[in-house]
């Protein structure tokens, strides 16, 4: 193996998705932004589409655009930017759906693209995106006369179930579309784990789906093998990479493997992370680099060809946990180097 490889399995992220669906008391969409999390959009949106998901979300329009392609006609494609300046050809020749987050931009969509479908996206106190309480007062009848296909706001503690954030939105939320006739969605994985009040019409599978927490049930998606370059020993008082961080104790056997930051193993793990050969872990000595990381493979009574970093038993939330970070940077840090191997849904 010459490079580093990721395994990407889409019947346990179709699976996931599923099990998101079925604890939604409603339809479920999925989020496939960001190149659908780092593992591969033109993979991941038509195995879910195969799957029955028939709303996708995406950051941009240029994403979006993108998505069309993959996809073809029919699915609708949810834009959470909106309505950006210069969008409008790329909205109408993609047949997008902005989540209008302004009355500027309601008023670009109006006027460059009339009659062309449209969402709301609603702040409901996580002040990001979204119309504004006192905006959405003056906006809502024009708003909703033109019958917009999504109503939309975003948790910002979804994650942390007990935080008092999430029924205080909850009911922003409710306040801020109680009456309307439009489907309503608040929940992305988080806030489809707290409960059915939460749900709505249409729910956001995102993190959950691609093996993350807070979906603590969720199935292992991703496996990363690096292989490994060389082997020595190291004596003691010898030292391993930049900045002599490792100092070898006892006689270290050491494996130099063939990854690094630029490969998004992030830098900030290096003194806790581990990686395996088998059901044995191997500790990181030293610093992680651009392109090399050591390995303690002292345990090993054979040399290994490569080591895993990503598996069933250590998942993105266990890499963040090291970096001081979330798995969604994990995920979509994931550097273009690896080889990859979808496996089918």
């Amino acid at each position: 193996m010459a490079q580093a490889h990721l395994t990407i399995d889409l019947a346990a992220l179709c699976a996931n998705w599923r099990a998101l669906r079925d604890k939604s008391n409603a339809e479920a969409g999925a989020v496939v932004k960001a190149n659908a999390y780092g593992l591969g959009v033109d993979k991941v949106a038509p195995a879910l589409a195969a799957q029955g998901a028939t709303r996708f979300f995406v950051a941009v329009a240029e994403e979006g655009a993108a998505l069309r392609r993959i996809l073809g006609p029919g699915p609708e494609i949810n834009v959470f930017s909106g309505h950006m300046a210069g969008d409008a050809g790329l909205i109408r020749a993609a047949h997008l759906t902005p989540m209008i987050n302004s009355i500027d931009q309601m008023l670009r969509h109006v006027e460059s693209l009339p009659g062309h479908p449209f969402g709301i996206q609603l702040d409901s106190g996580m002040n990001r995106l979204g119309i504004e309480a006192d905006e959405w007062r003056a906006l809502r009848e024009i708003a909703i006369a033109q019958n917009p296909s999504l109503i939309m706001s975003h948790l910002a503690c979804a994650d942390e179930p007990d935080h008092d954030m999430n029924p205080q939105q909850l009911r922003a939320f409710v306040d801020m579309t109680d009456g309307i006739d439009a489907p309503r969605s608040l929940s992305a994985t988080g806030g489809i784990l707290l409960g059915e009040d939460y749900h709505f019409d249409v729910t956001r599978p995102g993190i959950g789906m691609y093996g993350g927490a807070p979906f603590d049930d969720a199935q292992p998606v991703v496996q990363l093998d690096i292989p490994v370059i060389q082997i020595r020993d190291v004596h003691p008082g010898e030292t391993v990479g930049y900045g002599n961080t490792f100092v070898a104790p006892a006689l270290t056997r050491v494996a130099t493997i063939a990854g690094g930051y630029a490969d998004g193993i992030l830098r900030a793990m290096g003194p806790d992370a581990v990686l395996w050969s088998g059901d044995t872990r191997c500790k990181v000595l030293g610093r992680i680099s651009m392109d090399l990381i050591g390995v303690d493979v002292s345990a090993l009574e054979d040399a290994p060809e490569t080591l895993q970093l990503l598996n069933a038993a250590q998942g993105v939330d266990t890499l963040a946990d090291w970096a001081g970070t979330i798995g969604y940077e994990i995920l979509t840090s994931l550097g273009t180097r690896y080889a990859r191997t979808y496996l089918p849904a």
